[in-house]
């Protein structure tokens, strides 16, 4: 009652205490259609709910370099929306890691923040084992050559043989070399199959 839900992107009141989108602002987002990537590669099936645009652009950098908390459960509301579209057997959530220095200086991992919401929904475990010991620049503006560079071999897993299809989750995805990087620790370290999930793909 003192804190009415209210939408993240206008301030309209929700209505629903589970809701941190108004219906008119989830109605209006920059949708990517169709979500599913077709592309050929390593990934059983690769999601981008939205275009990384106004006003999702502003929401995921408030949420990671402003430490906007209250943006995760909105954008939870949107990848719960793709449940329809994920393929079967997902049996792991693998948020993509941090280096430990950069979690350090934001203070958490906007990934594992998004990925626990889900884990609820999909009833579906969030694995550990798996960590990025590069510390690697920032992606933003880079070719896909000097990205795929950048992430050789930045990531390490161990123990995945007790699952089959891990899914990847993710706030934004541009090239893709982020989670191919991943992927590949993955499957090396076990698991047959993976998938990815984001909020929003950019160019």
């Amino acid at each position: 009652m003192l804190a009415p839900p209210s939408c993240v992107f206008c301030g309209t009141l929700t209505q629903a205490p589970e809701r941190s989108i108004c219906a008119g602002c989830f109605d209006d987002l920059p949708w990517n259609v169709p979500p599913v990537s077709t592309s050929p590669g390593m990934f059983e099936c690769s999601i981008a709910m939205l275009h990384y645009t106004f006003p999702v652009d502003v929401g995921i950098k408030a949420l990671k370099f402003d430490r906007k908390l209250y943006y995760v459960p909105a954008f939870a509301e949107i990848l719960c929306a793709a449940l329809p579209l994920l393929p079967p057997g997902i049996d792991a959530l693998v948020p993509v890691p941090l280096h430990w220095r950069r979690k350090t200086r934001r203070g958490f991992n906007q990934a594992l923040e998004l990925a626990k919401p889900l884990r609820k929904v999909l009833h579906v475990p969030i694995v550990s084992g798996v960590s990025r010991h590069k510390a690697t620049p920032f992606q933003s503006g880079l070719a896909a050559r000097e990205r795929a560079r950048n992430l050789h071999q930045a990531f390490e897993a161990s123990g995945m043989h007790r699952y089959r299809h891990a899914l990847i989750l993710d706030d934004v995805i541009t090239t893709g070399a982020t989670a191919e990087a991943l992927a590949k620790a993955l499957l090396s370290a076990g698991i047959r199959k993976v998938s990815v999930l984001t909020v929003a793909r950019a160019g």
